[in-house]
């Protein structure tokens, strides 16, 4: 069996690579030629009673003369581009790329096309996916159509670029839709041009390697009251970059992003031009543990990766300037982050975020461990599940049973048969929710 695997992977690949060289050098033009050549092709067969063998003759002949002025293209250049560092998952962004003609000739009639590394995987991962996406058709868990493809990394819209006088530069603008978080890596620039026929493309490339990090995707969430109150924090006067809410004063410093507006000291602004804050021993503040589920027998799991959107999600809307917030889960190693009151921002735990993986060959306690070892300074605990097994349940009951509030989210890839009990949920059904792929934002509109 594993070898009649490799045997379509091998299949796979080719075609694969097939399909990518075919889109880049035939136009529309092209691929209706290239249909029509097809369709004669089979009539022709019938030379007798049909003449469609003579437009299969006219049709070879024009793709064979657009084939072969594409052998005379030669093109030298360089090129600089100005990606930014970040881009969002599913949302389109734009940058410019420059472009310099090397030649001692004008260039026109050329378009940009970029090159991303190669996004197909080893042949591991590659089966992996393929018994999930087996294993859900077999259960009609998932139709053919709602694939999830983690393979297809983004889409690029071709760039026409004007003409380049010879040693000149020339700027345009790629749009480009990222279409999975993590780091996007483009390989290098192609520039094309199309033959007098308007049927295929010639190409001339150069090598370009830069990256792009592609943060989760969010969605809206409404108001949400979270669990807890202040807590006390040992050595809260570092934990909490010394702004805190005890009346004992220390000292005066310089202001820090997140701050807040009450603790300005005014005449030291006015006095050194420059905003000053007041210092206090900070000893009790609200602080929240967002725990994210990565255990899944799935090494490819669209649920996975709403549940990383769901907690981009919750990061970027829990108000962090008077509160800490503690991202805990387990990868290659447990791992616990904190953001607020001057630590960290929220757009440094969507760096994080954006580059989790699932964890394999470790049972879900050791996430258990982590969080209940955490649980003694946290106010309140968000936690955002991939089921509602017995581990995840005793889990959420250890966490109660420690004085814990807690909100639990379970991501399902489908809608349960019947809705989960909510367990040691039972007494607050409404901190118990459960999202399905495919309709997260309307599940996150009812919290």
């Amino acid at each position: 069996m594993n070898l009649i695997w490799r045997v379509v992977y091998r299949s796979y690949r080719f075609f694969s690579w097939l399909r990518y060289w075919a889109q880049r050098r035939f136009t529309r033009a092209g691929w209706v030629v290239l249909a029509s050549l097809f369709v004669t092709m089979v009539m022709g067969l019938d030379t007798e009673n049909l003449v469609a063998y003579q437009g299969f003759s006219l049709l070879l002949v024009l793709l064979l003369l657009a084939f072969g002025f594409s052998r005379f293209f030669r093109m030298n250049f360089s090129v600089v581009r100005l990606l930014p560092p970040f881009g969002t998952a599913g949302q389109s962004f734009t940058y410019r790329v420059s472009v310099r003609n090397l030649t001692s000739k004008t260039q026109s009639d050329l378009a940009l096309l970029e090159d991303l590394a190669d996004p197909r995987s080893a042949f591991p991962e590659w089966l992996a996916a393929q018994l999930a996406v087996e294993q859900s058709v077999r259960s009609l868990r998932l139709s053919r159509q709602q694939r999830f493809n983690p393979f297809k990394l983004a889409t690029l819209k071709d760039a026409v670029l004007p003409p380049i006088q010879p040693g000149q530069e020339a700027e345009v603008q790629v749009e480009v839709t990222p279409l999975h978080r993590g780091v996007l890596r483009f390989k290098g620039v192609t520039l094309a041009r199309t033959d007098p026929f308007g049927l295929f493309r010639a190409l001339a490339g150069t090598p370009a390697p830069q990256t792009a990090l592609i943060l989760p995707k969010r969605y809206p969430l409404p108001p949400i009251a979270l669990p807890g109150v202040m807590k006390y924090q040992e050595g809260g006067v570092a934990l909490a970059s010394n702004v805190g809410q005890s009346e004992e004063f220390v000292a005066l410093r310089d202001y820090r992003r997140g701050d807040p507006l009450r603790h300005i000291h005014w005449r030291s602004w006015a006095k050194t031009g420059k905003p000053i804050v007041k210092e206090f021993e900070d000893e009790f503040f609200v602080r929240h543990a967002l725990v994210l589920d990565t255990f899944s027998d799935q090494l490819q799991s669209e649920a996975f990766e709403e549940a990383v959107s769901v907690a981009a999600s919750f990061a970027c809307t829990i108000q962090t300037q008077e509160s800490l917030l503690d991202l805990l889960f387990v990868g290659a190693e447990a791992y616990c982050f904190t953001a607020g009151r001057g630590l960290a921002h929220a757009d440094q735990m969507l760096e994080i975020l954006a580059s989790v993986h699932l964890c394999s060959g470790k049972p879900f306690q050791t996430l258990e461990s982590l969080v209940l070892n955490h649980a003694g300074v946290v106010s309140g605990c968000i936690c955002v599940l991939l089921a509602w097994d017995d581990p995840r349940r005793n889990f959420i009951k250890k966490l109660k049973a420690a004085g814990v509030p807690v909100l639990v989210v379970v991501v399902a890839p489908v809608a349960p048969a019947k809705p989960f009990e909510p367990g040691p949920m039972h007494d607050e059904p409404e901190r118990f929710h459960t999202l399905v792929v495919g309709q997260i934002e309307q599940g996150l509109s009812r919290l």
